[in-house]
């Protein structure tokens, strides 16, 4: 098979908002009125970002959502996406599962696949992203005003966990297990939260890092603080009963219990990354506006703290302890 036969039978479709896809030297996109582009572009090498034995149906998905997740940070609509791939060899079963999981993702989210490459090499994904947001509206890391409150959406900790029992550092139920998977392989960007926040929210990113890292970068860009609250962190069950178990290993005296276990718990809930949801502030006055978004969209929209003075995150414990963390989240280059 060759390089475009591949391109035809597994990449090319028809497109809904593209005036020239696949097929030219380039594809020929226009905004629509008064609205302009928001560009980002992720890699994906295994590895790294997946094992190499992953589905490749999921692989497909993941490959795709984790880009949508930043258009959504940004408040905009994403439509337009380009994939370039690495290919090992050319598989047939594990391309047309891959795209079968890539379009899944292209289809829930209407976005058109109109261009990218392929080449042999060590299997490496990266897309580019391309989505619309009304002109001077963007949802920006710079935008946090002292005293806004801090969001989350949605919960914390679970694909860190599935991540942690797949390396046999912890070990989950089977149930549990299939759930926080589902949290690593298939993760759901938050678009239509994004969509939402334009004009409600001050600034915003998400979580692909570790909340204490991406939440980082809102407050450098912003040149402020922020208090944040262990309490007010919204966690799975599973997240809350592994935080439980590690305790009472240590309670309990056990042989086999590390006084360390709570605290790799709560890394993972904190800096453990992979989630894909929204952290956002906006200022108090939207407080009920949000609670309302939240029943809307039917999904759990968390305060967990507020932009303060200065530049510090001060994590706050359950009984109000300053709680210190070595590592603030995921860092390819440490």
């Amino acid at each position: 098979m060759s390089e475009f036969d591949l391109i035809r039978q597994h990449f090319t479709r028809a497109t809904q908002h593209t005036h020239l896809g696949i097929g030219d030297d380039a594809a020929l996109i226009k905004p629509s009125a008064n609205m302009q582009l928001a560009i980002s572009v992720d890699m994906l090498v295994a590895g790294t970002h997946f094992f190499a034995d992953a589905a490749p149906y999921q692989l497909g998905w993941k490959a795709l959502a984790v880009n949508l997740s930043d258009m959504a940070a940004m408040g905009a609509n994403p439509k337009w996406a380009t994939l370039a791939i690495a290919l090992p060899a050319v598989n047939q079963p594990w391309l047309t599962e891959f795209s079968r999981g890539f379009f899944a993702c292209a289809d829930a989210f209407q976005v058109d696949l109109i261009g990218g490459d392929t080449t042999r090499g060590p299997l490496t994904i990266s897309i580019q992203i391309i989505g619309e947001v009304p002109i001077g509206q963007a949802i920006e890391r710079s935008g946090a005003q002292l005293d806004d409150e801090i969001w989350l959406s949605g919960h914390l900790g679970d694909a860190a966990l599935a991540l942690a029992h797949i390396q046999g550092h912890l070990t989950l139920t089977s149930e549990a297990f299939a759930s926080c998977a589902q949290a690593l392989h298939a993760p759901q960007p938050r678009v239509n939260l994004g969509l939402a926040l334009v004009g409600l929210a001050n600034s915003a990113i998400d979580i692909s890092d570790g909340l204490l890292a991406d939440l980082g970068h809102i407050l450098q860009r912003s040149k402020l603080g922020a208090s944040i609250y262990l309490a007010n962190i919204p966690q799975s069950t599973h997240v809350k009963a592994a935080l439980v178990a590690a305790q009472q290993k240590v309670r309990q005296g056990a042989a086999s219990a590390n006084h360390g276990d709570d605290q790799k718990i709560l890394s993972m809930l904190l800096a453990g990354g992979d989630d894909y949801e929204l952290c956002f502030t906006a200022t108090a006055e939207n407080h009920n506006k949000i609670m309302q978004l939240s029943q809307s969209l039917k999904l759990p929209l968390t305060c967990i703290g507020h932009i303060t003075q200065g530049t510090r995150l001060a994590v706050h414990g359950l009984n109000d302890e300053l709680l210190d963390f070595k590592e603030a989240g995921f860092d390819h280059f440490k």
